[in-house]
């Protein structure tokens, strides 16, 4: 077992260091980044203070959550809170019920911090939703965690009641679901969030679509997005795969930004779609997930978490809570270096998007914009920078443009 996750990690790095793009400027140098990213001083009091307000709060909620998930899966608590459960006689109901009960624990605990998170947001205006709108979506997005937590877990029981070696038939299954999420979650879970509508015909439309096409990406239809009724941050991406790919536009952003500036946001999406990035991250999930089901069976095996944890093996369905912490803990330790590969990625995106328009004023512009609608920090502190920053800071991305335009002269 040892062995099959040592391999499973070479194999995981190998891909991650040999298909990142480490030079964000290939061909050019970075000039020395201004902290202030060009923004004025109105701006950056204004994210300051939002900061200020919000990050504490954020970082609380997390540690909280955290906290209450070791304390349920590494002691006795969260087992004895599993047996109480009804359905012993039918162990996958009672194993549902459980994931259920844990996550909303940990919901209900960081639910005050969650609520002033949205307090302070509704205050700034970066968010539109009323109350009983925030927590609709709350409960949806709960209910969405349940089910995409429940299958994995109730894979691990189940093999591990039929099979001795059962973390490598949960290993191959995890990697599987992982891939079949990546291609079932536009189409079920994002329609969830937000309402899409076909864009209007008119010059911009027309304009996204031969962008597209002059970057030999196919792509099936442009769509609005209503994210306006939850908030007034901007953004774009690129959703779906092969000739089924949809260019997908906030509204925030149409009203917020100029045709240009859309099309140079739209730019940088068609590169994460031009370098196939969303199944090169299906790829590293699929990788990862076979780590982490090997590490997590070496966990579970050990006699001395299952005495403290109060379980009898991987079966029980008492594991569950440690199953549960074991996977916050993880992805909290690995998501300083998944944000490193995707720093690289969106670098790569924005560099792209450069070569494809040929256009570093309105890209600088159009990240000033989005920082300053998105209430984002230009020079995040290293802490913040480090776990939760999957994209380069408003600084890192100017000096992008900045050596960019330096090695290619436009008039």
């Amino acid at each position: 077992m040892a062995a099959a996750c040592g391999s499973c990690v070479l194999v995981l790095v190998s891909v991650a260091g040999w298909g990142t793009p480490w030079d964000w400027l290939p061909g050019g140098a970075l000039p020395p980044l201004d902290p202030t990213g060009g923004l004025g001083t109105v701006q950056l009091r204004r994210i300051a203070a939002y900061r200020s307000a919000v990050v504490p709060v954020s970082l609380l909620a997390v540690g909280l959550s955290s906290a209450v998930a070791l304390a349920l899966g590494l002691t006795t608590w969260g087992s004895c809170l599993v047996r109480r459960l009804p359905g012993r006689r039918r162990w996958p109901v009672q194993a549902l019920l459980a994931v259920a009960l844990l996550l909303a624990v940990g919901q209900l605990v960081t639910l005050p911090l969650l609520a002033r998170v949205q307090a302070v947001q509704r205050s700034v205006g970066l968010s539109t939703q009323g109350w009983a709108a925030w927590g609709f979506d709350l409960a949806k997005g709960y209910l969405v965690t349940v089910v995409m937590t429940a299958i994995p877990v109730l894979i691990v029981l189940a093999l591990a009641r039929r099979f001795r070696r059962w973390w490598l038939p949960a290993a191959l299954l995890s990697a599987g679901l992982v891939v079949a999420g990546s291609f079932v979650y536009p189409l079920v879970v994002e329609p969830l969030f937000s309402s899409f509508s076909p864009m209007p015909a008119g010059p911009l439309r027309t304009s996204l679509l031969e962008l597209a096409a002059r970057d030999d990406v196919p792509v099936d239809d442009v769509l609005v997005a209503d994210a306006s009724r939850r908030t007034t941050a901007v953004n774009a991406y690129v959703s779906g795969f092969g000739a089924s790919r949809r260019i997908v536009v906030y509204d925030t952003l149409l009203q917020q930004a100029s045709p240009a500036e859309v099309r140079l946001v739209v730019a940088h999406e068609l590169g994460h779609a031009k370098r196939n990035d969303v199944l090169f991250g299906t790829a590293l999930g699929a990788l990862g997930s076979l780590v982490g089901i090997s590490a997590l069976a070496l966990l579970v095996s050990s006699p001395r978490l299952a005495r403290r944890a109060g379980y009898a093996d991987a079966g029980d369905v008492a594991v569950v809570p440690a199953l549960l912490a074991l996977a916050a803990a993880g992805t909290l330790l690995v998501a300083p270096l998944q944000n490193v590969v995707s720093r690289a990625i969106e670098a790569r995106a924005d560099v792209h998007s450069l070569d494809l328009t040929r256009a570093p004023a309105t890209f600088m512009a159009t990240q000033r914009r989005l920082a300053t609608a998105n209430l984002s920090p230009p020079e995040p502190n290293l802490f913040s920078y480090l776990m939760f920053a999957s994209h380069p800071s408003l600084a890192q991305r100017i000096a992008i443009a900045q050596g960019w335009a330096a090695e290619h002269p436009t008039p």
